[in-house]
């Protein structure tokens, strides 16, 4: 199987035979599958597939919605290409554009190839606005230079694929999962629709869920395998600031004056304590990481070669 494209959806039921008609226009020719998640639809969206789809189409159907990070992830779950495409079910993203993003990928030996809405057809003030600010503090944070973190329509490898460890709403920091992999990226122009059959699934409340997530991909950056660097640095500082302020009020109190009840008394004794639980809460986040790695046979690495200094000069590729 060369491809397989993933597609989740949620409520879509008016966007399933267009959808389903444009990718076999679109991938005539080519070895592909694809693979519908229907997130927990509560409207006709299952019906509309199992009447319009053809022999190369799965569906998987979830039992209630999960969101559309846990979706994408188990029909990169179910993928057998080769290749494997992940895009939005709401005919906004072009099934046209994947056969150019294959050929880039393929020929130019990329881990994943992201799409960039260049021509973007949403609102000015609710969607492209905010997704501006996201995506350069989320470039600027990351050091992933994509310039579109919002567009669904990605292609990769099938090992990078597999291995993103897609939780939660992950799904928009994809590149940065694949950075950590140490994959290649690089990005392309892509076509963009208005959307016209439902509604849109997002909206600025979500603006706090991907505030957190990108903490969490910061950490994931820089400390995962190294927790102790992060809660320990901030507790041995918080520690030695208690200390000091703590210090000089004990140089009051022998000098004569009344500390008691005093607000920087209450301060000093708070980045003590504070200083000694982050410390300690950075050794039990140690003992959880060598435990995940030891436990499961797992290595915080990945081999991309191995050379074998042999007269025919031959390598293994992992």
């Amino acid at each position: 199987m060369k491809l397989s494209l993933v597609i989740t959806l949620y409520n879509e039921e008016e966007n399933v035979q267009p959808l389903l008609e444009r990718i076999e226009g679109s991938l005539s020719g080519l070895d592909y599958e694809v693979i519908l998640v229907d997130d927990g639809s509560d409207d006709r969206t299952v019906f509309m597939v199992k009447k319009y789809a053809g022999d190369r189409v799965r569906l998987v159907v979830f039992n209630r919605n999960h969101g559309q990070t846990t979706a994408m992830a188990a029909g990169i779950h179910y993928a057998k290409g080769e290749y494997i495409v992940t895009m939005d079910g709401d005919l906004q993203n072009d099934p046209g554009d994947i056969s150019a993003m294959l050929s880039k990928i393929e020929t130019e030996g990329w881990g994943l190839v992201a799409g960039n809405r260049a021509n973007r057809k949403d609102g000015l003030l609710l969607r492209k606005v905010p997704s501006k600010i996201a995506n350069s503090i989320i470039r600027w944070l990351t050091g992933v230079r994509i310039s579109d973190y919002g567009c669904s329509l990605k292609i990769f490898r099938s090992d990078i694929a597999h291995n993103l460890g897609l939780y939660g709403e992950l799904h928009r920091f994809i590149p940065v999962l694949a950075k950590l992999q140490g994959a290649s990226i690089t990005e392309m122009d892509v076509k963009h629709h208005p959307r016209l059959h439902g509604q849109s699934k997002y909206g600025l409340g979500r603006t706090f869920r991907v505030v957190s997530d990108l903490m969490l991909m910061l950490f994931f950056q820089k400390y995962v395998q190294k927790p102790m660097h992060l809660f320990g640095t901030i507790g041995i500082l918080s520690f030695l600031l208690g200390a000091v302020i703590n210090l000089y009020l004990l140089a009051e109190k022998i000098m004569g004056n009344d500390i008691w009840g005093r607000p920087l008394l209450l301060l000093g004794v708070a980045f003590l304590i504070g200083g000694i639980q982050l410390i300690t809460f950075g050794f039990m986040a140690e003992l959880i990481m060598r435990t995940y790695f030891e436990s499961q046979n797992k290595t915080p690495y990945r081999v991309k070669e191995v050379f074998i200094g042999t007269n025919s000069n031959a390598s293994t590729q992992v």
